[in-house]
């Protein structure tokens, strides 16, 4: 264990910033600091052709300082601002290349991020009041008496709703605003849009760590605040395994190589998840919670790592072939043995295959499972004080935990069925037109350098994984006590059969779905005039089956949320024409024709002329070319900026709008609490 430090700026926006070191923090700005150097020296290369490359620099630190305050933090205050501002530093990476399928996936991304956000602001209002305060260290014992009935807020309120049940509204909201982050469930959506548009080391950050962010705050809800209740814990692992299933299924039928690392995420994200609630399970139960606590954490850890050699991989092939589709790269990792290598560690390690590193993580998450099982077998977890029937009847079924067991191992197969779909379309079949292009490009696919730091990132996998006495478990030992883990710890042998079989039967399931799925549904023969005939990857996944197109969009486009978006649009902009009209008057607008405008034709007529002189006088010729009056370039030019002041008015007025509705929002809800009864 190492020493805890703590760091507080008084007085900071009121509250102040509390920051603190301890093992799990330790870890994870550790692995802030690697995925970031790696993915700095591998942007070098990938960046080298983009003309903004100082933009993606300026947000490429500003959001590693964001992500490392997020990590730091020592109350929800901290952890709030630089929250926000982490998800608007990364917005500028999903929309960099400023194409319309960047710009559309970048609005989403900003969407869940506000909305998250607004909504987490209001559960730390809420818990503040409950509570009294946001401090990480003091929340558990507050919330604890909270849960006892021994709390009772201070201040009005109390009178239409219990401290109890303001707790967890508090809670629902945070979850919700963390969640939106983690790429939880119903919040994905904008994983499988944001990742295959921005370039590949910021994708590799937003999967890898960038979610983990979202977890942490997870984790502060669930594991602090309600770390023993078995209702929360139920529902985070409801939650954990509809996300984990879900997300191995889009990547299953994926066809983009970056989309199914994105979908992936989602997925791995549900193994997580899993985990933390599978703690909350088994405190409720009066056990120990150590296999969940320890396999959730060393599962966060191994998915960065995994991510940041899986989408720097996806990277390579990218800048290289500038396309992501599986028909267009198949065949172009064949002759090229450091980036088979890289990917393969990857692929093993999150597939869960023994000997790397995922295997360990996956192993304790199932294991947890199966704990809870035997333990009600052996009739157990029977004491449910103060939780609805229905919950109880779920918590205590043994039906539903081995459906839930078999949910989890389906998964691990579902996701070594996609990996072994990606590692064969790159690395074993061929592209019928251009394999001979790309076994040319096995000597200059990659610098140096980049080639370098992934070797190294990739190496760490197996190393990890075959050695986990020596390596992870050290890890967990770091960072279980920030989960409020309890009970007593014991050896775990990885590679005895009784943990081996779950780990098989995943892998069996995965070369099955393979087999019959992938190779025999989802690829067709394919006819190519002048090649040999192969088979070809065909999207089967329903193009109307988009939670965002289907749900999301038309919600805020017609019915109650639309009315309520144009009543806010069209109060900011009354206050805009208000103070327009009151304390912000402007200068008359200038006239609106163009060819009007004297001063454009004065400064012209003056450059024309000198632009004529010095032609006789240095005897230019313009052989073959009509020089462009200085008039019109002028006008062009106040056209082109009255345009952009016209898009940064837009601007202004759609964040006005969303600060309108934020503290609509927030101002309705004090009134609620303060005055409602």
């Amino acid at each position: 264990m190492i020493e805890e430090m703590n760091v507080v700026l008084p007085g900071f926006c009121g509250m102040g910033l509390h920051w603190k070191l301890d093992g799990f923090r330790l870890v994870y700005v550790l692995i802030a600091v690697l995925m970031w150097g790696v993915s700095g020296a591998f942007s070098k290369e990938y960046m080298a052709h983009y003309k903004k490359k100082s933009r993606y620099y300026l947000f490429f630190w500003a959001t590693f300082a964001a992500t490392v305050g997020v990590f730091l933090s020592a109350d929800l205050y901290t952890t709030f601002i630089f929250f926000e501002i982490m998800s608007f530093t990364s917005y500028v990476w999903v929309a960099f290349d400023e194409k319309p399928e960047s710009m559309r996936a970048a609005e989403t991304y900003l969407a869940v991020a506000v909305l998250g956000g607004m909504v987490m602001l209001m559960g730390l209002f809420l818990l503040h009041h409950v509570l009294g305060t946001l401090e990480m260290d003091q929340m558990k014992e507050a919330a604890e008496k909270v849960l006892a009935g021994e709390w009772s807020a201070n201040g009005a309120g109390a009178e239409f709703a219990s401290p109890k049940a303001q707790l967890y509204a508090a809670g629902l909201l945070m979850l919700f605003g963390f969640g939106a982050k983690a790429g939880c469930f119903p919040l994905h959506i904008w994983l499988p849009k944001a990742h295959p548009v921005a370039p590949a080391p910021a994708s590799a950050l937003l999967s890898g760590i960038l979610t983990k962010a979202g977890v942490f705050g997870i984790i502060l809800v669930s594991c602090v605040m309600f770390g023993r209740d078995g209702a929360w814990g139920l529902l985070i692992t409801g939650l954990g395994l509809f996300t984990m299933f879900l997300g191995a299924l889009l990547a299953m039928f994926s066809v983009n190589l970056k989309r199914t690392l994105a979908c992936s995420s989602v997925s791995q994200i549900g193994f997580i998840l899993t985990g933390i609630g599978m703690s909350g399970v088994l405190s409720w139960a009066g056990e120990g919670n150590l296999l969940a606590v320890r396999g959730a954490f060393l599962h966060m850890v191994n998915h960065s790592l995994i991510k940041l050699v899986l989408f720097l991989c996806a990277g390579a092939v990218y800048m290289n072939l500038h396309q992501l589709h599986l028909n267009d790269v198949r065949g172009f990792g064949r002759k090229k043995p450091a980036l088979m290598f890289c990917f393969l560690m990857g692929a093993l390690g999150i597939g869960g295959i023994p000997l790397w590193n995922g295997y360990v993580s996956k192993t304790l998450l199932h294991e947890s499972i199966v704990e809870y099982i035997l333990l009600l077998e052996e009739g157990g977890g029977a004491m449910a004080a103060g939780v609805p029937q229905s919950l109880q009847a779920m918590l205590v079924s043994q039906d539903f935990w081995k459906k839930a067991e078999w949910v989890f191992l389906f998964t691990g197969g579902m996701t070594v069925a996609y990996m072994l779909k990606l590692f064969v379309a790159l690395f074993v079949d061929q592209h019928p037109k251009r394999q001979a292009e790309f076994d040319q490009m096995s000597a200059h696919y990659m610098m140096p350098l980049s080639r370098t730091v992934l070797v190294a990132a990739a190496a760490i996998l197996p190393v990890l994984g075959m050695l986990p006495g020596l390596t992870m478990n050290r890890i967990a030992d770091l960072g279980q006590e920030f989960f409020m883990a309890h009970g007593h710890a014991h050896d775990v042998h990885y590679f005895a059969f009784a943990n081996l079989k779950g780990g098989l039967i995943s892998i069996a399931i995965g070369v099955l779905l393979y087999v019959v799925v992938i190779r025999g549904w989802m690829m067709v023969p394919e006819n190519v005039e002048g090649a040999e005939k192969r088979r070809c990857y065909v999207d089967r996944w329903p193009s109307w089956l988009d939670l965002e197109n289907l749900v999301y969009r038309p919600a805020f486009k017609t019915g109650l949320l639309a009315v309520i978006c144009r009543a806010m649009d069209s109060m900011a902009d009354g206050v805009v024409l208000l103070s327009r009209k009151t304390f912000c008057r402007q200068l008359p607008e200038p006239k609106a024709h163009l060819e009007d405008n004297w001063l454009a034709h004065v400064l012209g007529g003056f450059l024309d002329r000198w632009s004529a002189l010095t032609d006789r006088v240095f005897k230019r010729e313009h052989t073959g070319q009509l020089r462009v009056s200085a008039v019109h370039r002028l006008i062009a030019r106040e056209k082109q900026m009255k345009h952009t002041g016209v898009l940064v008015e837009q601007s202004f007025s759609f964040g006005l709008m969303l600060f309108c509705i934020g503290l609509c929002l927030t101002l309705g809800y004090l009134l609620f609490v303060f005055y409602g009864s």
